[in-house]
């Protein structure tokens, strides 16, 4: 299998990357400078797009970029810079894919498409809900929408990825480690996770698998608290998680930002993988926190 990667320089994109070659897959990348190796493609969405070279030979495409959204306050440059960042790149490649004889687009969203679940179990039947992140991944799969002319299209609706490095850990763990860590607001709303080692196996798995289109939760199977996910990670990491922070602080620091990404409940779970067979290598949030401490 020939797989070119779009975004293989992030947290799941190098990992992804690792993981195809070591199973045997020839991988390409998309980067956004010049080329310097033999396997990367450049390409600038924005003026030149992607170079029929490229796809050649190519038998899946996978966009996993987009810049970080928690990485600060949404201002409204901000917020446009997030769109910029997920939607043109998407439909760049999109066209470009329906052009050629791609047979597999695997394309990023996220599990904010649900928005704010409170208390119930959100699945891929479940609509859209509202808010920013609902919008912004609403127009993030539609801009992949080109390619489902000819080829497979899955949209793989990510849950906040653990990981050794960086993703949400890399946030949150050197205020655990410090003993600073707590409950943020009320500590009773949902969090959806997925450790990166299961995201990576889940991309390969929708890989192969040519009955799997639309789309699909990544996410492990047992949401849980944010109060539970934080006392758990001290329980790891042998810290106190005594420290709460209040809602009204976080919503005034934040904004829409805390309202949506911290304070929100995300409550969902993965019916498509689980329905097709897919095995979790971390399952429970102490197999994941034990795997990246």
């Amino acid at each position: 299998m020939h797989v070119l990667i779009a975004g293989s320089s992030g947290l799941i994109g190098s990992a992804l990357t690792s993981a195809l070659r070591s199973h045997g897959a020839e991988v390409s990348r998309l980067v956004r400078r010049e080329a310097r190796k033999p396997d990367e493609f450049s390409w600038d969405p924005e003026s030149f797009g992607v170079p029929d070279e490229a796809l050649e030979r190519v038998d899946a495409v996978v966009a996993l970029g987009g810049i970080n959204i928690g990485d600060r306050p949404w201002s409204g440059h901000f917020r446009q810079q997030l769109r910029d960042s997920r939607i043109t790149p998407t439909e760049v490649l999109a066209d470009a894919i329906a052009e050629s004889d791609v047979p597999v687009f695997l394309s990023a969203s996220a599990t904010g498409f649900y928005g704010d679940t409170g208390g119930r179990a959100a699945t891929e039947a479940d609509g859209p809900g509202a808010g920013f992140l609902a919008d912004l991944a609403v127009d993030w799969e539609a801009a992949a929408a080109p390619a489902a002319q000819k080829s497979r299209v899955a949209f793989l609706r990510t849950a906040p990825v653990l990981a050794p490095r960086g993703g949400l850990l890399g946030r949150l763990r050197p205020l655990v480690k410090a003993g600073l860590g707590g409950r943020l607001g009320d500590g009773k709303q949902y969090l959806s996770w997925i450790s990166l080692r299961d995201e990576v196996a889940a991309i390969e798995f929708l890989l192969s698998s040519p009955d799997l289109a639309g789309p699909v939760n990544l996410t492990a199977p047992i949401p849980v608290h944010f109060d539970e996910f934080i006392r758990t990670y001290g329980s790891v990491l042998h810290r106190p998680t005594r420290l709460p922070v209040p809602a009204a602080v976080l919503r005034t620091l934040g904004g829409d930002m805390a309202r949506e990404m911290i304070l929100g409940s995300s409550r969902v779970v993965p019916e498509v993988l689980t329905r097709a067979g897919f095995s979790f290598t971390d399952e429970t949030l102490v197999d994941a926190l034990t795997w990246t401490r």
